[in-house]
C-alpha cells in the first residue's frame, strides 16, 4: 500500500514516514499541496495524509481537488496542528475521511491509516 504524505514541516513529515514505514508502508512525502497533486497523478496512493496550513495549495485546497475528481477516490486524514472546530468540519464537508490532531499518537495513526485503507477495500 502506497501513503502519500503532504507535509511542509520536515521533522513531522520524519516521524510520519518513519511511522508508516515501519509498518510496512511505501510512503512518499510531498512538502506542499502542489507537489501532492502532481503525486497523485503520477504515483496513484492508496490514501492521502495531508497537512491543512502548506505552501501553494493548503490541505484544504487539496481535499476539495481531490474529493471533487470523481475518477479518484483516494481517502484522506487531515492532520493539524489547529484545533479549531471549523476549520475541522470544513475538511470533512470537502469530502475528508479522518482528522488526527498534532502531535500524533504513533499507535492512533496506525489504527486511523488501517481503518481508512480497509474502507476503501469494501
Amino acid at each position: 500500500m502506497k501513503i502519500l504524505i503532504a507535509e511542509d514541516e520536515p521533522l513531522m513529515a520524519a516521524a510520519l514516514a518513519g511511522a508508516l514505514k515501519s509498518e510496512g508502508y511505501e510512503v512518499i512525502v510531498a512538502t506542499d499541496g502542489r507537489e501532492a497533486l502532481k503525486v497523485i497523478e503520477t504515483e496513484s496512493p492508496n490514501l492521502l495524509i495531508t497537512d491543512i496550513l502548506m505552501p501553494f495549495t493548503s490541505g484544504l485546497e487539496l481535499i476539495g481537488i481531490i474529493k471533487s475528481n470523481h475518477t479518484t477516490q483516494i481517502p484522506v486524514i487531515v492532520l493539524s496542528g489547529m484545533g479549531l472546530e471549523d476549520t475541522v468540519m470544513e475538511a470533512f464537508e470537502l469530502g475528508a475521511d479522518d482528522f488526527l490532531t498534532k502531535p500524533f499518537n504513533p499507535a492512533e495513526l496506525s489504527m486511523r491509516v488501517k481503518r481508512a485503507l480497509r474502507i476503501t477495500k469494501k
